[in-house]
């Protein structure tokens, strides 16, 4: 939606220059206040729907920032909240005011009140737990009253502790029990032994809690008051802080340029979790998972720079770097404990798994292919770069050389991405023809179209959707099912997200601007319909072949969040049926009858349903006879539900040649396919869909006209 960018840009360039924003307009300069009052107008110029920013705005906001500070209640005092109250109906004047007085109270109280709290824990763990007590714990947290004393507040505290004990004292009891019976002269652990380390345990996990909020900035909370802010206009509208905005663009593009590795902080150690295929610290064969990096120093640099204690997203801005710079590593290694130098030149890193990827199955001496794609990836500075379209395309065309005679696309699980990329693979399945239309608020709708009348894949095809099926996945998985190119198997309906996002950088702005980088907006711009004039929002894409999964039965769609955009319709674009195909209604009915028989769905749904009933009981027993029982009786629950992991298709997966021939000199990326691989060999979802297509029968005399013969036109 490049083009939509631009017009969304030109627009509001015009209106913030006309209001010549600059930041020597501002009588304070202080660049809290600056972002407030740009992101506000930027939003209000050009949101799809702009919200009036008033009183129960304000309410909103209020309530939305607070949980945020303080979801589980055990910071804040009843009195904390009762001095806040003030502000609740006053933060849409303070927004038009550029006064940020109830954000500066809430944090001072809020990081006063953790200190309190850190002295607090550190006390309560220090003495041993009595799970004799008859005692429970409500984890209800959005309807637990704020409490009233410190005596109220340290038993809060004692409650939650001493549950996130007791669940790690279970559990070592459990492996002590295993152990004996496993070799009789083992000596077990005493219970006053095993309290005692579940609770170090528990420790060890508040402390790095608290490690972790240590490191964050005023600027970290700044940013979740602006969020309580912008997610009041729709659920996709984000700010995005300069940091925030960088793992973005790497999540959209799978790219980034560093060493390739992943890092995280421990007890002030930087270290390394995982080294990313292919990446210099990979092919360096020097670096491993485990090693601690100590110190960073870059190549015009004379002195390195010590990074123990560093907040890691400081430390991984000094370790990641443009393409062919140098960074020099000093590094304790994991094994033998020694300290190196590692001199590392940076490259551009393609992160696999953002990717897609594609398997060759056989069935009953026939081949079909499976393409799974985790997003609609693409390069935001540069569409031409390597993107999802570009690498569907590839591995079609390296199935169709295998023999493929049909096609599974994955969709599960792909929340979106680009629109083009969209427009790109469907028109790869139809000659030309509508494939999604735009509609911005006031204005005529767009239809974006492929032009391409060449068809890259005639054959059978089947995409695969779930619950988090959402927004590109929607429009792809829509265009297919009003087409009636493609049969969609998978949950009742598809997430719900009917509505475009651009990503607007807020420093374009400004002039003159001396107060550093000011982060980006995801502002919902447009809203997307299908080809047949519906929406998506809300009411997802209805799968023809409905099956039971993990989701069924949770909240977990569009409609389920908080201000969604609502459901509409438009007129139907002028589009042509596909007739390629040869009993497609019987072939979805065939299917239905099977999954209705089948007994590892059926067992799916038993266990989605019981896993509902499991999250709604918020109370928990305290005492460890009451809860060891109730862990048994569900532990014998979960027994019923084994044979759903054990469950085995006799389909069999493999990887293209020219994967194999990677897998030479790239043992992990082998490793990772032969995981996949597995997986699908027990995805009951998958082994329907290649049973679908065995059934799909074509249409010769179609597949033999030219492009342009006119097909059954559907009128609006």
């Amino acid at each position: 939606m490049k083009r939509n960018f631009k017009i969304l840009a030109v627009v509001l360039l015009m209106a913030v220059a006309s209001c010549s924003f600059t930041t020597k307009k501002f009588d304070d300069p202080n660049k809290d206040k600056l972002l407030i009052d740009l992101i506000t107008y930027v939003l209000n110029q050009g949101h799809y729907d702009a919200k009036d920013i008033n009183d129960s705005f304000s309410a909103n906001v209020y309530e939305d920032f607070l949980e945020d500070l303080d979801p589980s209640k055990r910071f804040f005092y009843a009195e904390d909240v009762e001095e806040f109250n003030k502000y609740k109906k006053q933060i849409d004047d303070q927004i038009k005011a550029k006064n940020i007085d109830f954000f500066n109270l809430a944090y001072a109280r809020l990081g006063k009140r953790m200190e309190e709290a850190r002295s607090m824990y550190k006390e309560i763990l220090s003495q041993p737990f009595d799970f004799t007590e008859e005692e429970t714990i409500n984890t209800d947290y959005d309807n637990l009253e704020y409490v009233s004393s410190k005596e109220e507040m340290r038993k809060r505290w004692k409650e939650q502790l001493k549950f996130n004990t007791l669940i790690t004292y279970y559990d070592l009891k459990q492996d002590e029990k295993k152990k004996k019976e496993k070799d009789s002269s083992y000596e077990m652990k005493s219970d006053a032994e095993l309290e005692k380390e579940a609770r170090e345990t528990t420790m060890s996990n508040i402390d790095r809690y608290y490690d972790f909020t240590d490191d964050l900035e005023r600027e970290d909370y700044f940013s979740v008051y602006i969020n309580s802010i912008v997610e009041e206009f729709d659920p996709h509208t984000f700010y995005f802080a300069p940091q925030d905005k960088d793992r973005f663009d790497i999540a959209m593009s799978g790219k980034l340029e560093g060493i390739g590795a992943r890092l995280i902080k421990e007890n002030d150690n930087i270290t390394i979790t995982e080294v990313i295929s292919g990446g210099p610290a990979w092919r360096s064969e020097q670096i491993s998972e485990g090693d601690v990096i100590l110190k960073v120093k870059q190549e015009d640099e004379k002195e390195a720079v010590s990074i123990a204690g560093m907040r890691l997203d400081d430390a991984v801005d000094l370790i990641k770097g443009p393409k062919d710079t140098k960074v020099t590593l000093t590094v304790r290694k994991k094994v033998m404990g020694n300290i190196e130098e590692i001199t590392l030149t940076r490259d551009v890193i393609e992160i696999e798994e953002t990717y897609a990827k594609a398997s060759l199955v056989e069935k009953e001496g026939r081949k079909f292919g499976v393409i799974n794609l985790p997003k609609f990836y693409f390069d935001m500075e540069n569409y031409e770069e390597r993107n999802a379209a570009s690498d569907i395309q590839q591995d079609i065309i390296r199935l169709k050389k295998e023999g493929m005679e049909g096609l599974v696309l994955d969709l599960r699980n792909n929340g979106g991405g680009s629109l083009k990329t969209v427009v790109d693979i469907a028109g790869m399945f139809i000659e030309k023809g509508p494939i999604v239309q735009v509609k911005s608020n006031g204005q005529r709708k767009e239809v974006l179209k492929d032009e391409d009348p060449q068809v890259l894949w005639d054959g059978p095809l089947v995409i695969l959707v779930n619950e988090l099926s959402a927004s590109a996945s929607e429009i792809l998985a829509a265009a297919m099912q009003d087409y009636k190119r493609a049969i969609v198997i998978g949950s009742k309906q598809t997430y719900g997200k009917g509505t475009v996002q651009n990503v607007i950088d807020l420093n374009r702005w400004l002039r003159n601007n001396d107060m550093g980088d000011m982060g980006a907006l995801k502002i919902t711009t447009q809203k997307f319909y299908r080809v047949n004039g519906g929406s998506t929002q809300l009411e997802g894409v209805k799968s023809d072949v409905v099956v039971p999964d993990r989701y069924s039965f949770v909240d977990i769609g569009e409609k389920d969040q908080e201000n969604p955009l609502p459901w509409d319709k438009i007129d139907a674009a002028d589009y042509d049926i596909w007739d390629g195909y040869v009993g497609y209604e019987e072939a979805i009915e065939a299917s239905k009858k099977r999954m209705s028989q089948n007994e590892q769905l059926k067992l799916i749904e038993e266990n989605a349903k019981w896993v509902k009933e499991q999250s709604e009981d918020s109370s928990y027993p305290l005492n460890y006879e009451v809860y060891a029982k109730e862990a048994e009786r569900e532990k014998q629950k979960a027994k019923e539900f084994d044979a759903i992991k054990d469950y085995k298709t006799d389909l069999t997966y493999n990887s293209l040649p020219y994967e194999e021939e990677l897998f030479v000199n790239d043992t992990v990326l082998k490793e990772k396919r032969q995981r996949w691989h597995e997986s699908l060999s027990k995805d009951v979802y998958m082994e329907e869909a290649i049973n679908l297509l065995s059934d799909m029968k074509m249409n010769n005399i179609t597949r033999n006209k030219v492009a342009g013969v006119e097909r059954k036109k559907v009128k609006n």
